[in-house]
């Protein structure tokens, strides 16, 4: 990350221009659901900018997926975004999908690829009837009705492409089929990051490129998800966690710290927007946008650190 102690000393005050997004997934038990739920009461007086709900392979999680988002429109004041893929449906299945949303008053759609459905690692076949690729998704999204388009990339690349220049040449298409905002695969090294957005800017692309994070509260875990994802993850990270398998802990405070440095670090190369990849956890996300400076109009009942 190349992350120098010194530079993070200009904390930022309540008053900053920093914007922050968050992610969840649906939850598929009812004991998820609670942690779901708590998590987004905590989060939610921290103002972020929207929350998105992922959608499982294939649509996997429609349904689940749709009912978190009309009830985060019913009962909270935040601003769902409802994350879609092309995976094993047709155009007009899409379309449908859509135009609920739509219905529900849904105006922000995060638009994937989505992962083959046999896996990640196998080959992605799009269905014959379907959109062919997240820049033809976000056309169609585009003609169905006006909403804001998300799309994903990846600063390393993606697991899939041949090169990173292919990569931003498929971001150039989504551009140019209505795409409004770029949101990264997590990365722990803030070079490549900027890297990646300085190559962004030479293709010619002004779309804002927003940096996803993820903090650590398993580094097993997240280093396995990293493997598939095509993010590398830096034998400095590893060391931090050493040892702490069974120390949930100081792991916790460990990933706080490896966390606050990267999003200090990227403020002080003049990141304003970040998008934290929540796992339906609040506690080390709210701790980041604390030290970032951002206050809720009443503090929540602090909660114990998850194991």
């Amino acid at each position: 990350m190349a992350f120098d102690a010194k530079r993070p000393s200009r904390l930022l005050g309540a008053d900053s221009n920093l914007k922050v997004s968050f992610e969840f997934f649906p939850p598929k038990t009812e004991a998820m659901e609670e942690t779901l739920w708590r998590s987004i009461e905590r989060l939610a007086p921290l103002g972020p900018s929207f929350v998105s709900v992922t959608y499982g392979a294939g649509g996997s999680t429609r349904e689940r997926t749709h009912a978190t988002v009309s009830r985060i429109l019913k009962e909270t004041p935040l601003t769902p975004a409802a994350h879609l893929t092309c995976v094993a449906a047709t155009k007009d299945e899409v379309n449908d999908v859509v135009r609920a949303y739509r219905g529900a008053g849904v105006r922000h759609i995060v638009a994937l690829r989505g992962d083959p459905v046999a896996g990640i690692g196998t080959a992605f076949a799009p269905h014959p009837g379907g959109y062919q690729s997240s820049a033809d998704l976000v056309s169609g999204i585009k003609a169905v009705g006006d909403f804001e388009v998300s799309v994903g990339v990846y600063p390393e690349k993606h697991p899939e492409s041949a090169s990173l220049d292919h990569d931003i040449g498929m971001l150039k298409r989504k551009v140019d089929s209505g795409a409004d905002r770029a949101i990264t695969q997590f990365f722990f090294d803030n070079d490549k990051f900027e890297a990646y957005v300085e190559k962004v800017r030479a293709a010619g692309l002004d779309i804002p490129v927003v940096p996803g994070i993820v903090p650590v509260h398993n580094f097993t875990q997240v280093a396995g998800f990293a493997k598939r994802a095509g993010a590398s993850v830096p034998d400095w990270l590893a060391r931090r966690f050493e040892g702490l398998e069974d120390d949930a802990p100081t792991r916790q405070l460990v990933a706080a710290a490896v966390a606050a440095e990267q999003v200090l670090d990227l403020v002080d190369r003049g990141v304003t927007d970040f998008h934290f990849y929540t796992m339906n956890r609040a506690d080390l996300v709210y701790a980041i946008c604390h030290l970032l400076g951002m206050r809720p109009a009443k503090a929540p009942a602090p909660v114990e650190a998850a194991a």
